[in-house]
C-alpha cells in the first residue's frame, strides 16, 4: 500500500519476477482491476468496495503467492483486505491526487516499510524475508 506514485506497481512487478523463479504468483493491480470491473468510483465507499474486491480476488486465487497493489488509504480498508503480509511504500510526502492525500492514514501496522525507490533491491529483500525469514 501507499500513495499513488509511491512505487507500488513497480515493486509488485519486481516482486512477482522474484517469486516466480520458484513459485506460482498472481498479481492484482488496482488500476487493472478497476478497468476489468469498469469501476472508477473513488469515493470513500467506492474505495471500500475496491478493497473488498481485491480481497475476494486474492482469496479466490490458487497460487502460492498473491500480490495486490493498491492505495488502501483508510484503516478499515486494510482491515477488510486482511493481508498476510503488508508492505508500506512510504517514499513520497504526497501523491498526485489531493483527495487521496487528505484521506490517506499512515499505517501503524505493517510488515515492511520502504522509504526509497529501488524496486529490484527491495523485491529481493522482501522475497528473502517471505521465503527464508531473513532480511
Amino acid at each position: 500500500m501507499g500513495l499513488p506514485g509511491s512505487g507500488k506497481t513497480e515493486l509488485a512487478k519486481q516482486l512477482k519476477l522474484e517469486l516466480e523463479s520458484f513459485a506460482t504468483v498472481d498479481w492484482f493491480n488496482a488500476d487493472y482491476v478497476r478497468a476489468q470491473f469498469n469501476d472508477w468510483d473513488f469515493s470513500e465507499q467506492g474505495r471500500f468496495n475496491q478493497s473488498l474486491r481485491m480481497s475476494n480476488l486474492a482469496c479466490l486465487s490458487n497460487k502460492d503467492f498473491v500480490i495486490c497493489d493498491f492505495v488502501a488509504p483508510l484503516v478499515i480498508m486494510r482491515k477488510v483486505f486482511a493481508a498476510d503480509f503488508t508492505i508500506w511504500m512510504d517514499t513520497i510526502e504526497a501523491g498526485r491526487f489531493e483527495d487521496t492525500n487528505r484521506m490517506f492514514v499512515p499505517p501503524k501496522k505493517y510488515d515492511f516499510k520502504i522509504t526509497n525507490l529501488n524496486a529490484v533491491h527491495w523485491a529481493t529483500v522482501i522475497k528473502n524475508q517471505l521465503v527464508y525469514g531473513t532480511l
